[in-house]
């Protein structure tokens, strides 16, 4: 059975992530709150689902949140999104829970296996922006979903995301290091003199060079095309494209939440 809102129309969603949850707090339409969190043992979400009000269920998985008189009577429902079947199946045990599968989404076309993250994360984008639409999604993996005009999909792409290949790199080779993201504050040199930098070098020039050939392609078919991008590495990935491809970059929408969009639309 599909979760009531309460009276306040308040409700939570989370997108169940590869490496991470990401969390939203909506009053009604409006997205009030938005945050991170790893992902939670079993453990913790049977605490979750002894919690009698929203209070309490903020300051276990809100860390910096501080109680308030604001949310002390109800127990929000929770829309849930997820790619990872395993985490998803610990939150059957929570009292007012939706998980959102793919015949929700109103997009035309889709085949059976599309991510249900990158079908929420088109409709939404497409939904507030326009369509035809192309998002980017730099998270764990790195994904390219798009739709037509007539809000039928068109296809993508799938490859190992930015952190995935220095992670890979690190640890399937004999000597090569694994290369942290969070050191990489700019370009490293193309032609490099050291290991760490020859890593950057390679996987960022190649996945910038990728990311500009599918740009390029999605504006053939369609020249008004819009391109939004989302996902944990979206920032380095396009100050890197506005670094090399500045005309390129000036046209992307920069948006973490498109999923939570996509969510806002369907319920």
């Amino acid at each position: 059975m599909k979760p009531q809102r309460h009276i306040e129309n308040i409700w939570l969603a989370l997108e169940i992530g590869n490496s991470r949850l990401h969390w939203a707090l909506f009053k009604g339409e409006t997205l009030d709150l938005a945050w991170d969190t790893e992902h939670l043992p079993e453990s913790v979400i049977q605490q979750l689902a002894q919690c009698q009000t929203l209070d309490d269920l903020l300051l276990i998985i809100f860390p910096i949140y501080h109680k308030t008189a604001a949310f002390s009577s109800f127990l929000p429902p929770i829309f849930i999104a997820s790619v990872v079947p395993s985490q998803t199946a610990l939150w059957q045990s929570y009292p007012h829970v939706e998980i959102i599968t793919l015949n929700q989404v109103p997009l035309l076309g889709m085949y059976p296996t599309l991510g249900i993250d990158r079908a929420l994360a088109l409709w939404g984008a497409g939904k507030v922006w326009g369509f035809p639409m192309l998002v980017i999604d730099a998270g764990t993996t790195l994904t390219f979903t798009s739709a037509d005009i007539n809000q039928c999909l068109v296809g993508g792409a799938i490859l190992p995301g930015l952190s995935l290949q220095f992670l890979t790199l690190g640890q399937k080779t004999g000597q090569l290091p694994i290369v942290e993201t969070k050191i990489i504050t700019s370009l490293p040199p193309r032609f490099a003199l050291n290991t760490p930098e020859a890593i950057q070098s390679g996987v960022i020039y190649t996945l910038i060079a990728g990311i500009k050939d599918f740009i390029e392609a999605w504006w053939d078919l369609f020249p008004q095309g819009k391109i939004a991008i989302k996902g944990g590495d979206r920032t380095l990935l396009f100050n890197h494209l506005q670094a090399l491809y500045p005309e390129i970059a000036v046209h992307l929408i920069v948006e973490q939440n498109l999923i939570f969009w996509g969510m806002r639309e369907i319920n």
